[in-house]
């Protein structure tokens, strides 16, 4: 092939168009504007996870002074531990018992708290050399985690080691599957995960903007290659169907568990209703979304 051909084939490259984003509906929901409600001289930081519980409260990990904040539905102020001693928030979940799980991203760890903010149990290893990827007890930035009916529970393990870790309910490791790569079965960033009510667990593969399928012990099913890039999952019972948070586009997606697009909402922007580094989501009973933003520094609910 002559010196041309291969300039010209190279410029096609460059300016040939990336595959059109996969689109839909808009959701029916509205912002409710100025939502949380925080003491006066309080703000969040950057709002890395949030999460809420069987009443519906919502509860945000954010990296300002106040790292754990409960709402009420309605955004009115609840409570905030005093002593919370990580490195970075990450995830946070509210498991069915009604205990809280942080994960601290930067510290390697992940912490199960009670509702008034006692630690229960603390998975990984602060002090030490983070996990590798064949670890059983430690993590290397681990990013989020969820639950599965019977009380074992996953963690996506995250920036470094790109896995899926299955531990039972008292914290004894099962097993594990992923490492770095763009295979079936491999992530380049795991950074969110969740269960469906069949037990089949979606990984949010952020990095390789796709969202993986196995089933809870780690056998590849499926993937959605189309639907943008997953920061953040959340799981409706009530709707059988997975809400994403596409960090990348800035936009909320709501996906049938085919992986078909039920509908959108959001753009990037500053003002309230747009969405900047959408890290984060959480859906409650009655549909209503908040999604927590890293570079906006808030998390904002959108009802129907």
């Amino acid at each position: 092939m002559s010196r041309f051909h291969v300039s010209l084939l190279a410029a096609l490259a460059i300016v040939a168009p990336a595959a059109e984003l996969k689109s839909g509906p808009a959701l029916p929901h509205h912002l409710v504007k100025d939502w949380a409600k925080l003491p006066d001289g309080w703000n969040f930081g950057e709002c890395s996870g949030v999460s809420v519980d069987k009443n519906d409260n919502v509860w945000v990990f954010n990296r300002g002074n106040h790292p754990v904040i409960e709402l009420d539905k309605e955004g009115r102020f609840l409570q905030a531990w005093n002593d919370v001693v990580i490195k970075s928030s990450h995830g946070i979940k509210v498991d069915p018992d009604g205990n809280v799980w942080g994960v601290d991203v930067k510290g390697h760890v992940v912490i199960k708290y009670t509702p008034k903010g006692k630690v229960l149990m603390v998975l990984g290893n602060r002090q030490g050399t983070p996990g590798k990827n064949d670890s059983k007890d430690a993590f290397n930035e681990p990013t989020g985690i969820d639950f599965a009916p019977g009380g074992d529970f996953f963690v996506s393990d995250g920036y470094v080691n790109s896995r899926v870790i299955k531990f039972n309910r008292e914290g004894d490791y099962l097993t594990h599957w992923g490492k770095k790569g763009a295979g079936d079965g491999e992530f380049n960033l795991s950074h969110d995960v969740a269960l469906d009510s069949k037990g089949r667990v979606y990984v949010a593969d952020r990095s390789n903007s796709r969202v993986q399928i196995f089933d809870g012990n780690g056998t590849f099913l499926g993937k959605w290659s189309d639907v943008g890039q997953p920061w953040g999952l959340a799981y409706s019972k009530k709707e059988d169907a997975l809400y994403m948070a596409d960090g990348l586009n800035n936009r909320v997606v709501k996906l049938n568990l085919d992986g078909q697009i039920l509908g959108v909402l959001g753009s990037y922007g500053k003002a309230p209703g747009k969405f900047d580094f959408a890290h984060h989501i959480a859906v409650d009973s009655t549909g209503a979304i908040y999604v927590a933003e890293i570079k906006n520094w808030r998390v904002q609910k959108f009802a129907r």
